[in-house]
């Protein structure tokens, strides 16, 4: 199918112009004193749990707006514009990664108790996978859970937690049996994983470390120990041993707002770096004048509105219920590789002030780096796109 040049309504385009007045109103003032603090206001998620934005394409009958995955998108693109990546990260963390599983796994008292408050931003999600011996291998996960009674008991690490410190609870990926085998006779390393919901005031849940991070300073990012944690249950999410083909659902819709925000933060380096180039001189005239800096932005602008268009068509199939897992896989690829480069890019244009604090690209540029490693990297992306190639 293809789709229109814009594939944005009247209603999204007000939208659109809503959460700009918020973000450069409410946010951006603000980026400059939270990244010096490595922390962002407690107050940002109620208040865009109040204005409605963490639930824009959640159901209304749970406090969401209702609205298509196209509103979504709108939200990803502005909320870049508060001059810190940190901010959208932890966002989309709460929102796009560790609420949907509840929502589509969740039972309704689940629902009632995690999503409902969560969407208000009363209660702060955070999604736990990545653990210090497994990284991007799901499938190794050694978090564990065994029954006691009718309890669970869950015992493990969690590392890279985005929203660790300030979270309420996690959406954990946790392994309930040791593998079993295939019909073959070969270990099933993917079966024995399951979903919990896991609330962090319960004993035995440690954040152990607030992580120090090059980039997306603003976010806190922890190292989770889990001794011993005792959870009824009612906390477990969906069902027993299908925790792996859960959490591969929940990828691809964390990857494809990695990609919209990718997208929409080289848009807005190129912008200022385009900005910049018209003001700046050199040997008496503007940069923007001279061959390889007006070659430079063409590029720019050619990749970005390149990855644009197949992330518009990813999001085109994600919204109609398409489950387009190597056209996501290669949107992830492509937008996070690209957003790094335009930033790369944008430090160069910028020459010596481009690697001092005094302009933002140098944010940019660090910020953008997290973006080939969360949600999966580089290789990981590949190895997927690979193996649905037949390959």
């Amino acid at each position: 199918m293809t789709i229109p040049t814009s594939p944005f309504t009247d209603e999204h385009q007000q939208l659109r112009a809503s959460v700009r007045r918020f973000v450069e109103g409410e946010l951006a003032p603000h980026a400059d004193e939270w990244e010096a603090d490595g922390w962002f206001a407690d107050w940002v998620f109620p208040r865009l749990g109040e204005l409605g934005y963490l639930g824009l394409s959640m159901p209304t009958e749970y406090g969401g707006q209702g609205a298509d995955y196209w509103a979504t998108v709108v939200f990803g693109e502005e909320i870049v514009r508060c001059r810190s990546g940190s901010l959208p990260m932890a966002v989309a963390a709460h929102t796009d990664m560790a609420l949907p599983p509840v929502l589509k796994f969740g039972t309704e008292e689940q629902k009632q108790a995690y999503l409902v408050p969560a969407l208000r931003g009363e209660r702060i999600a955070c999604i736990g996978i990545t653990e210090p011996e497994a990284g991007s291998n799901v499938a190794g996960v050694r978090t564990s859970a065994r029954r006691d009674g009718r309890d669970w008991i869950i015992n493990g690490s969690k590392v890279f937690i985005t929203n660790g410190v300030r979270g309420s609870f996690v959406t954990m990926v946790v392994r309930t049996a040791p593998p079993s085998q295939t019909p073959d006779g070969r270990p099933d390393p993917w079966s024995g994983i399951s979903l919990f919901l896991v609330d962090t005031d319960l004993p035995g849940f440690e954040v152990a470390q607030k992580l120090d991070k090059v980039g997306m300073r603003a976010s806190d990012t922890a190292l989770l120990h889990l001794t011993d944690v005792r959870v009824p249950a009612e906390a477990l999410l969906g069902i027993e041993g299908q925790g792996f083909k859960q959490i591969m659902w929940e990828l691809q819709g964390e990857r494809l707002i990695a990609s919209i925000q990718s997208v929409a933060a080289a848009q807005l380096t190129f912008e200022r770096s385009l900005a910049y180039a018209q003001e700046r001189e050199a040997f008496g005239r503007p940069i923007a004048r001279f061959q390889v800096q007006k070659h430079r932005l063409v590029d720019m602008a050619t990749e970005v509105e390149a990855c644009r268009r197949l992330l518009y068509d990813c999001v085109d199939k994600w919204n109609r219920g398409e489950y387009a897992t190597t056209e996501i896989a290669m949107c992830k690829l492509a937008c996070a590789q690209m957003a790094f480069r335009v930033a790369d890019e944008a430090m160069q244009l910028h020459g010596g002030y481009g690697y001092s604090r005094e302009f933002p690209v140098e944010r940019s540029w660090r910020d953008a780096r997290l973006m080939r490693i969360g949600g999966g990297t580089d290789e990981v992306q590949r190895e997927i796109i690979s193996k649905l190639m037949g390959l």
